[in-house]
């Protein structure tokens, strides 16, 4: 059994760290990247790190505020002196970032319906939408409808209103010409494609369009992401890379993820 720290409650049948160090050594490279889908105590992660590969950790139980930030933080720190830092001469370094998963943005209604989860709020949802669709997140003082861009002419606009078409051609005209703004909203009136400036989208629908279905292998294309201030780790919920929407430009790679802010 491991007990990583005195106020952490003991950890039931950890993985040993010679063997995961064996493992390591036989399947991958220095600068490699381990995956532990079920992380547990973090043993893979530590191991890895030790060993000069990059890691990814997945863990959705309590052991991730009670075993695995304490554990990679001693193993940062150097204070780990257990395990393998003998044999591999560990005396600290690096660091890591944390992700936390957000609730889903969509739920079924007791009709079955797809409606926006309650939980979102209206920063979140538009946090949300921008990250779905490659906008950075960038609510603006002075227009209401800018909620995000994606170049310096080109913006997004979120609201669960119901849009008719006199506040489709008010928005158009304060867009104006030379600028884009892509129009999230629950529904709307009217033909959209009358406004050369905007595109308009229905929540949830874009949303839907986003998921895949019936698949046997779900891969997902990811970017890399982001470095994070060595000070700074990052809390976020993000999901995986999705493409800009037609005529925008690359997002900036440094965007920042959901809900940054709280956490570890």
């Amino acid at each position: 059994m491991l007990q990583l720290l005195a106020d952490t409650p003991v950890f039931d049948n950890p993985k040993p760290e010679a063997l995961l160090e064996r493992v390591i050594h036989i399947a991958t490279n220095p600068g490699d990247l381990v995956l532990d889908s079920f992380a547990g105590s973090g043993t893979t992660g530590a191991v890895a790190h030790k060993m000069g590969r990059r890691w990814i950790m997945i863990e959705l139980g309590e052991h991730c505020h009670t075993h695995i930030i304490p554990r990679l933080r001693k193993v940062i720190d150097g204070e780990d002196q257990g395990g393998i830092s003998q044999a591999v001469n560990w005396k600290g370094g690096g660091g890591f970032r944390y992700y936390r998963l957000a609730p889903s943005l969509l739920q079924q209604d007791r009709w079955g319906q797809w409606v926006i989860n309650k939980e979102y709020n209206a920063e979140m949802l538009a946090a949300a939408i921008c990250k779905l669709e490659g906008f950075t997140y960038a609510p603006s003082d002075a227009h209401y409808w800018q909620h995000g861009t994606s170049t310096e002419n080109d913006f997004i606009y979120v609201t669960t209103q119901s849009l008719t078409p006199e506040q489709l051609q008010a928005i158009s005209d304060e867009v104006g010409e030379g600028r884009s703004l892509l129009v999230c909203c629950s529904a709307f009136r009217g033909d959209a494609d009358r406004y050369p400036n905007l595109t308009v989208k229905k929540i949830p629908k874009m949303v839907l369009s986003r998921c895949e279905w019936g698949h046997d292998d779900y891969s997902l294309n990811v970017e890399n992401l982001p470095m994070a201030s060595p000070l700074e780790p990052a809390v976020t919920a993000s999901g995986p890379a999705l493409n800009v929407r037609k005529g925008a430009k690359a997002v900036d790679a440094g965007q920042a993820g959901l809900f940054d802010g709280g956490g570890e």
